[in-house]
């Protein structure tokens, strides 16, 4: 089973939002997906709940049941795990982190590129694609869905199904 983290300190970044919809598009690859929510809000929990389909399994659990989680998600057969992490915790995020076989930061804000450049600049990789602030991905959220179950033609399920494309090549590469 792969894992995949989404972490960042600051909050609104779309760690959820990604979280959810990298796990949505692992399924609609034919891979079989769990979602991690260790953010206390569990807003990704509180979208599994809200869901009128079984996957991906979505579960809340506290940063210290981390282990348990992916090892319960193994054991039922998932491919991918995506752990969505909470702002302002260094210790719960690192300990994602470390399970991790990716990682992956959202970088927002008006200067994206310069951002991109200094994560470069530090020997690391950045995604060639970029995640548009679209309403779609607002309507599908609120729908319980991901943006390719929403609109699968739209540009947000393209820009989704990029980055899936990027990180199935970085995980299975």
């Amino acid at each position: 089973m792969y894992t995949l983290t989404l972490v960042a300190q600051k909050g609104g970044v779309g760690k959820t939002t990604l979280a959810i919809n990298l796990a949505v598009a692992a399924e609609a690859a034919g891979w079989r997906a769990a979602l991690v929510d260790l953010d206390p809000q569990a807003s990704a929990a509180g979208w599994g709940d809200c869901r009128d389909r079984e996957s991906p399994a979505v579960v809340a659990v506290p940063a210290a049941r981390l282990q348990g989680a992916l090892g319960a998600a193994r054991g039922h057969g998932a491919q991918l795990a995506v752990i969505d992490t909470a702002p302002h915790s260094e210790a719960s995020a690192l300990d994602a982190v470390r399970a991790a076989d990716l990682a992956l930061v959202p970088l927002r804000g008006p200067l994206p590129a310069e951002a991109a450049e200094a994560v470069q600049s530090g020997g690391l990789a950045v995604a060639p694609c970029r995640i548009g602030a679209r309403v779609a991905f607002q309507h599908a959220l609120t729908r319980g869905l991901g943006v390719l179950e929403h609109e699968p033609q739209g540009k947000a399920a393209a820009e989704i199904a990029s980055l899936f494309g990027w990180v199935r090549e970085r995980l299975e590469g």
